[in-house]
């Protein structure tokens, strides 16, 4: 099936650039003929159908989107490019692809995302552990304060 532009759903689109990525990653750059938008793909050899098992108990396949998806809102505002936020998404997925588990938590995902964000910008490891670790009192602040500054 033809690759097709996010944007306007077209098949005309054409490849402008091929980088390859560390761990086995492939880069895309690709224009849209239609609309002539411009987007990233990334291509990457999946050995296991890697599984999160939910808070709630519940298994739902990884999507690398999600990761990026947090990530974006705990870097808004940050001097923190796209392609940071994905090479650290990717990342985390290939830590979790080397533990050779078929099945993960998503409490390992969040741990290794922080793991990633406490040195890369201490204003989204703060953002991010708010919402994860679901902050309700301004000493839960506090107290990753007093993390970050270790």
């Amino acid at each position: 099936m033809p690759m097709k532009c996010p944007y306007c759903g077209s098949e005309n689109v054409r490849t402008l650039e091929t980088r390859d990525s560390p761990n086995n990653v492939v880069r895309r750059r690709k224009e849209c003929l239609s609309c002539g938008r411009r987007f990233t793909t990334y291509e990457y050899v999946e050995t296991v159908e890697l599984m999160v098992r939910k808070k709630d108990g519940r298994i739902e396949r990884f999507d690398l989107n999600k990761v990026i998806r947090g990530l974006q809102k705990a870097c808004e505002k940050r001097p923190v490019t796209m392609e940071q936020i994905r090479d650290l998404a990717e990342r985390v997925r290939q830590d979790l692809m080397m533990k050779g588990k078929e099945e993960i938590s998503s409490k390992e995902i969040g741990d290794l995302v922080m793991k990633y964000l406490k040195n890369f910008d201490r204003v989204a490891y703060i953002r991010f552990a708010s919402v994860y670790k679901q902050f309700e009192e301004p000493e839960d602040f506090k107290r990753v304060l007093q993390e970050v500054r270790r």
